[in-house]
């Protein structure tokens, strides 16, 4: 029997969430957008390609900075309209403000704090 493995963009109106987990801790580490051709782009080079929607433009994560995200997998929800990338983060830096995950917020009990300690000044990662 074939499994299908098929993602749905039209539901997104040509976008699909993805979702994006380090191998190693399985800690989600950014949240994205693929379009058809990033999906593609991600399935031909084995790194990770979304569109960015404020750019309106494919991006392959990294291109600037050296941190690509190398795919260990994709798994691709039931309803085919949201995957989830299991990747090595290169750099161990997912989020443009120079934290390892983009998640470095924090709400608990009324309190916000930093959950992650920022790794480098972004200015440094993109020589802004």
């Amino acid at each position: 029997m074939e499994i299908p493995f098929k993602p749905d963009f039209e539901k997104g109106n040509g976008l699909i969430t993805v979702a994006v987990q380090d191998i190693h801790s399985n800690e989600v580490i950014m949240l994205a957008y693929m379009n058809q051709e990033a999906f593609e782009k991600t399935l031909e080079t084995g790194e990770a390609h979304y569109y960015s929607r404020s750019r309106k433009k494919l991006w392959h994560k990294g291109e600037s900075s050296g941190h690509v995200q190398k795919v260990h997998a994709i798994r691709l929800d039931c309803d085919s309209d949201a995957l989830l990338l299991k990747v090595e983060q290169i750099g161990n830096i997912a989020c443009h403000e120079g934290y390892h995950s983009c998640f470095f917020r924090e709400w608990k009990n009324g309190t916000v704090s930093y959950c992650f300690k920022q790794l480098k000044d972004p200015a440094l990662i993109y020589n802004k």
